[in-house]
């Protein structure tokens, strides 16, 4: 089967981590976002898969090559300029003109079934099947109502105030019969949420919901990405950990040097090549990537560390995210913020 992964956009929400990362190579776990989603494919037999790309996208293309590491073939689709998720899939559509096909965002982190999505799609006989999940905020998604058969009869791109009618929120995760591109200009900036949707509910076309409790999350801005590395840590969501869990909740990489002194609480995750020094102190809901120091007495929690920063002593962070190849100074205290290199060279942020 064949599925398209949307990794265009600028990840503005994520600025300025993504300043120099594009946002499908944002880590969690100190893997890139978008290779869970690839591996989420492979296990539903998802083997062909096309990726449009706009910005920085010589990082995206030259971290997953052809996709034989993975075992899917990856076909690259660059644009010029930014499309909208119809729009891009418009300009590939002799891709997918053979068979139903799945469409999801590159910085979406999911455990969901998508064997039993295109499952539903096909017994309901649906030209568009979306993915929906409960959220606590409608106002950041398309909202739906269903009928008792699981037919969308109302739909409305990101409500605001009064006009929200429904929690129940569009994942953008979608499958589609081929069919669907003729309803799609060439040449055109369109969205599903804004046009594509609509018109299959004006003209009573096939649209159904699938309603799922699988974990979603749309990584893009920053409290998500944070919240995230959370639920990863307290197993919410399943994926696989690069890691060997050293006791319990505790993960660590190959090559780990932990001062005898030092402390370490749980849940944390640490990569490989860490050296964490003398009365240093990684508390709960740290995630540290490869390459990374922690000195003399500096404390670390709920932060997340990409590959190569530095801790230097005496520094306290708390709710931080760090860039790669961050030094953060001695004895600062740093209280939710965002610590990024201006200095650094745009290049992916995994090795």
């Amino acid at each position: 089967m064949r599925a398209m992964i949307l990794a265009a956009g600028v990840g503005s929400r994520l600025d300025p981590l993504t300043r120099n990362v594009p946002k499908p190579l944002v880590p969690i776990l100190n893997r890139p976002v978008m290779e869970y989603l690839i591996e989420l494919l492979k296990k539903h037999g998802f083997n062909e898969i096309m990726v449009n790309l706009h910005y920085l996208a010589d990082h995206i293309e030259s971290y997953f090559g052809d996709g034989s590491k993975w075992g899917v073939r990856i076909e690259w689709s660059r644009e010029d300029k930014l499309w909208g998720d119809a729009g891009s899939l418009k300009r590939v559509e002799k891709f997918f003109q053979d068979d139903t096909f799945l469409v999801i965002g590159g910085d979406d982190l999911t455990d969901m079934d998508l064997t039993k999505l295109v499952k539903t799609h096909k017994d309901k006989k649906a030209l568009a099947t979306i993915a929906l999940s409960i959220v606590d905020d409608p106002s950041e998604y398309g909202i739906v109502l269903m009928n008792e058969e699981s037919r969308i009869t109302r739909f409305l791109e990101k409500p605001k105030g009064e006009v929200i009618f429904s929690n129940t929120a569009n994942t953008g995760v979608y499958v589609f019969e081929p069919n669907i591109l003729e309803l799609i200009p060439h040449n055109v900036f369109y969205l599903f949420g804004k046009q594509v949707f609509p018109l299959l509910l004006d003209q009573h076309m096939p649209l159904f919901g699938h309603l799922t409790a699988a974990y979603w999350k749309d990584v893009g801005n920053l409290q998500v990405y944070q919240q995230t590395h959370k639920d990863v840590l307290a197993g919410r969501v399943d994926i696989a950990m690069n890691f060997k869990e050293v006791r319990k909740y505790v993960w660590m990489g190959e090559n780990v040097t932990v001062d005898p002194t030092a402390e370490i609480g749980y849940p944390v995750a640490i990569g490989n090549n860490v050296t964490i020094k003398a009365h240093a102190r990684v508390l709960e809901n740290t995630v540290i990537g490869d390459n990374c120091a922690v000195e003399e007495h500096a404390v670390v929690q709920d932060s997340i560390l990409w590959n190569g920063a530095v801790i230097r002593p005496g520094t306290h962070l708390e709710r931080c995210v760090v860039g790669q190849d961050c030094s953060v100074q001695t004895d600062a205290a740093i209280f939710d913020g965002i610590i990024v290199n201006p200095q650094r060279p745009a290049g992916p942020a995994v090795a």
